[in-house]
């Protein structure tokens, strides 16, 4: 899947910073978004669903202690056929603040924001990324039925259906759809992001980003249901999950998800022979043999 017209208006933004307190003391030295998932690390997963959607300029917002490591697993993104910018966020404001430090990287462009522990996986769910690209509204977003609605911000909806407001981690609450970390964003995203004032975490609030979007009834949003699965991979208990699902999607299908080769390959960004190269560099490893199972079988094409 080359870029198409509908891409080349997006920009992708990965917020990858923050200090990763809920893993602590596991990421106390080292960014909770390259510790692995399975068998790769956390930010392959977010990174693959820009891919899959076609977007190729990519901002990785990172803690500035963190920027060598990035650096030194991605580099500037061209073994992926992508462009990766990296973009220091000094303290952990909160999500919008991302697109406030992303506004020049973006250039008036619209936005794909996904946090960097969100994990996405579904049947159609390119599909799904390419329908909602192609909305004329402000900003789009997916919702997830959830067990626990304290512990997410959750959309409540009025008595027609509509979206009414989003509210972060109620108490109580009369719905159980939580706002997953994927965003699509108009234009307008930075300078809104702008007009929020800080919460009482001493945060800019992504639910009060889009309630203004709801407010002028430009906020859309598509329910993920059970042919989906949203995991946020930020704590113990949830990497663990997330590790183990991958694990067993992987072995009894035989194929990866969230291998960044593949997807660039297929999308046509990288040749069979670049594939070929970047498979030398896991030739030990399960991964590089994917990677040459993936060469060989297009051998005769």
């Amino acid at each position: 899947m080359k870029n198409t017209n509908k891409t080349k208006n997006y920009k992708g933004i990965v917020l990858a910073g923050g200090l990763g307190t809920r893993m602590y003391p596991a990421s106390l030295s080292y960014s909770k978004h390259l510790i692995p998932v399975f068998d790769k690390p956390m930010i392959f997963y977010p990174l693959s669903v820009m891919m899959i959607a076609g977007i190729s300029e990519i901002a990785i917002i990172v803690n500035p202690i963190d920027l060598r490591n990035f650096k030194r697993l991605l580099g500037d993104g061209s073994k992926f056929g992508i462009s990766l910018n990296y973009i220091a966020q000094e303290d952990p404001n909160g999500i919008p603040e991302g697109l406030i430090l992303a506004e020049s990287f973006l250039d008036g462009s619209k936005s794909v924001v996904i946090l960097g522990d969100n994990i996405f996986y579904g049947h159609g769910f390119s599909s799904l990324l390419s329908k909602t690209m192609l909305e004329n509204i402000g900003v789009s977003t997916f919702g997830y039925s959830v067990s626990d609605p304290k512990s997410y911000g959750i959309l409540e909806l009025d008595v027609n259906g509509n979206p009414r407001e989003i509210i972060e981690k109620p108490q109580t609450s009369m719905s159980d759809i939580a706002i997953t970390g994927l965003y699509f964003f108009d234009e307008d995203a930075p300078d809104k992001a702008k007009q929020l004032t800080p919460s009482s975490r001493n945060e800019l609030e992504i639910s009060e980003l889009n309630n203004l979007y709801i407010q002028e009834n430009r906020f859309n949003y598509h329910h993920l249901g059970r042919g989906f699965t949203w995991l946020d991979a930020g704590t113990y208990n949830s990497l663990i999950q997330a590790s183990n699902f991958m694990q067993a999607l992987q072995e009894r299908q035989g194929n990866y998800v969230a291998c960044l080769e593949e997807i660039s390959y297929r999308n046509g960004w990288i040749s069979r022979d670049q594939l070929l190269d970047q498979a030398k560099n896991f030739m030990n490893s399960d991964y590089g043999n994917y990677l040459i199972k993936l060469y060989e079988e297009n051998e005769n094409l």
